[in-house]
């Protein structure tokens, strides 16, 4: 028999040793999170010297208890098993009001507090009070402004975007890309007409969806995702899958785009040609399509890429932004993404950065690569947006070879 109680841990255990603590505080999280989420807001708004009446204390306190306790149950029951959409939109609803209000219970428990303080304004329970009322006020403000951004027609964005490699035959090549339309428990079948009217306005030569569709299945969103099929090219329509796809059955949604008329790009390209110049559109399926378990399924440039002439520009759909990695080695001319939602809801943004490389606009990789990041045409979950603004993006790719105007 083998002595191993001297036996030294390999690398990758000690690792997993160091990380378990990490591991275990995950594996919590999703029962933490709404504690803080109202237990928070409960002490600053009510127990911080205030000193409300035992009844109104009371009062807040069941508030606050009933939505930790119905906020997790209605999301378990509307984005669980039984997909119940009533019950979605009160736990989503309930997410977004707790984060906003968690948010500025914070900021100003502790900012207005001192500033008060430092000005004189008020004398302990009173100047307590004012910071609730403030809260509240605040609170109330942004989630009615949220909800309105949320629910609008997104504003058009445009911007020029110079490829130093595109033919003079492709200046002013107008690219439309709309993403993370998210059609889901809210029927926004009339919004995605909008949309897609909006988007017919542009006279686009190529419009892109690149991905997170919707949340639920082909079949259970198909009401919302019609209009999809009036929206106008006059190169091609396409689109790429996201992350969301994979949670709802992606291949359905897949086979309902080439049915409405848009090219799904997975792991394959098309050529656009005009004025005797050419530009290679690819797309590839979302990083975590190898991981959802579909056959077939899986990000793939090398496929995507596979035929087309290395000398030609490449404009390139992939969900993510930090797909930006692989474009930069595969020498990818300019990559259209989404997945961000530029936060949604602030300050999201800060934890959005700790995954992604970019949170919305254009960037620069790598020796050519740029990245245009959209933050969303629609909005996941909570209904709101806030300091995060959807867009309709217009992209007019330019070429440094285009003549000059006499």
């Amino acid at each position: 028999m083998t002595d191993t109680s001297n036996t030294r841990p390999t690398d990758s255990e000690a690792q997993a040793e160091r990380q378990s603590p990490l591991h275990r505080l995950m594996r919590y999280l999703p029962l933490i999170a709404p504690v803080l989420l109202w237990a928070v807001p409960c002490g600053v708004l009510l127990y911080s010297g205030q000193h409300w009446p035992l009844p109104a204390a009371l009062v807040g306190t069941a508030l606050f208890a009933l939505g930790l306790l119905v906020m997790p149950l209605a999301m378990a029951r509307g984005h669980g098993r039984r997909q119940q959409d009533w019950a979605a939109i009160v736990g989503d609803t309930l997410l977004g009001a707790s984060w906003v209000l968690f948010t500025w219970s914070v900021l100003l428990g502790v900012l207005l507090r001192l500033a008060l303080g430092v000005l004189g304004v008020g004398e302990g329970h009173d100047r307590a009070r004012i910071v609730t009322w403030a809260v509240l006020g605040v609170t109330v403000v942004l989630l009615a402004w949220g909800y309105a951004e949320a629910r609008r027609v997104p504003r058009v964005r445009r911007l020029d975007v110079q490829l130093p490699r595109l033919g003079a035959g492709l200046d002013g090549l107008r690219v439309v890309l709309i993403t993370d339309t998210h059609y889901g428990p809210l029927d926004r079948a009339r919004w995605s007409a909008r949309v897609c009217e909006t988007v017919n306005t542009l006279e686009a030569d190529l419009v892109c969806h690149t991905g997170d569709i919707a949340d639920g299945t082909a079949e259970r969103r198909r009401a919302q995702a019609a209009p999809l099929g009036t929206v106008q090219a006059s190169q091609a329509r396409v689109y790429v899958t996201g992350n969301h796809e994979y949670y709802s059955e992606a291949q359905g949604w897949v086979d309902l785009m080439d049915e409405l008329g848009w090219e799904p790009l997975r792991n394959r390209h098309l050529l656009v040609e005009r004025g005797g110049d050419t530009l290679v559109v690819a797309g590839v399926d979302d990083v975590t399509a190898e991981s959802s378990g579909l056959a077939g399924h899986g990000a793939h440039l090398a496929g995507a890429l596979s035929g087309a002439d290395p000398g030609l520009p490449v404009l390139l759909l992939a969900h993510q932004p930090k797909f930006i990695d692989r474009a930069v080695a595969g020498g990818i001319d300019l990559q259209l993404s989404g997945h961000t939602h530029g936060g949604q809801i602030w300050p999201f943004h800060h934890l959005v950065r700790i995954d992604q490389p970019a949170l919305a606009g254009l960037s620069h990789h790598g020796p050519r690569t740029l990245l245009y990041t959209s933050r969303g045409t629609g909005f996941w979950g909570p209904p709101f947006r806030v300091f995060a603004p959807s867009e309709i993006t217009l992209l007019v790719l330019r070429s440094p070879q285009r003549p000059t105007s006499t």
